[in-house]
């Protein structure tokens, strides 16, 4: 019998099989199952892989949250250009986004928000595609209100509320058409306010 030697992975390819992995252990255990040794263990690589792709625990809970972030972008921005030009068609199409990307992340999403807010660097890469997402939404209702804009105490307020309610239908306090009902109808009372 000849001995097949492992093939090196792509680095890229690597890290994403090391955040499946690492959203697995989420799912299974919470965040604090969430350990850099416990994950190379459980993708069957060495210590030293696992470190250089995130360098500490907080490096793979700032990557778990980027890569939850870069999947709810492209389906959002997707909806969006395929979205009509009335708000409440828009408003619909947002809630509807972000409410089936928090679901499709399942329980596992809330723990590493709150993980994120463990720390104040964590805090800080939270708050940074918070603010990205609020330029992105200020863009998609720029013409249906007038300048400046939507303000920013409004647009936290909006993804605050978008987050709760998100939270709510994960686990199961809400239904999820009454959440995307709920966060459509803020969205649309907020645009008003700002005609």
């Amino acid at each position: 019998m000849t001995h097949t030697p492992r093939q090196r992975m792509p680095r890229q390819a690597r890290r994403q099989q090391l955040l499946n992995v690492a959203w697995e252990l989420v799912r299974q255990g919470g965040t604090d199952a969430l350990a850099l040794g416990r994950l190379a263990e459980e993708a069957g690589v060495s210590k030293p892989v696992v470190y250089d792709h995130f360098t500490t625990r907080h490096g793979l809970l700032a990557a778990l949250y980027e890569d939850f972030d870069i999947r709810q972008n492209a389906i959002i921005d997707a909806a969006m250009a395929a979205a009509g030009d009335s708000v409440a068609e828009k408003a619909a199409v947002v809630a509807s986004s972000y409410v089936n990307c928090v679901l499709s992340q399942g329980r596992e999403i809330p723990d590493v928000l709150s993980a994120l807010d463990s720390t104040p660097e964590l805090a800080e890469v939270k708050r940074q595609y918070q603010l990205d997402f609020i330029a992105k939404f200020r863009g998609w209702f720029a013409t249906d209100v007038a300048p400046p804009g939507l303000p920013l105490a409004a647009m936290w307020g909006l993804l605050g509320a978008a987050d709760s309610i998100s939270n709510a239908v994960v686990c199961g306090d809400i239904s999820q058409q009454a959440g995307l009902e709920e966060i459509t109808a803020l969205i649309i009372a907020t645009i008003a306010r700002y005609r």
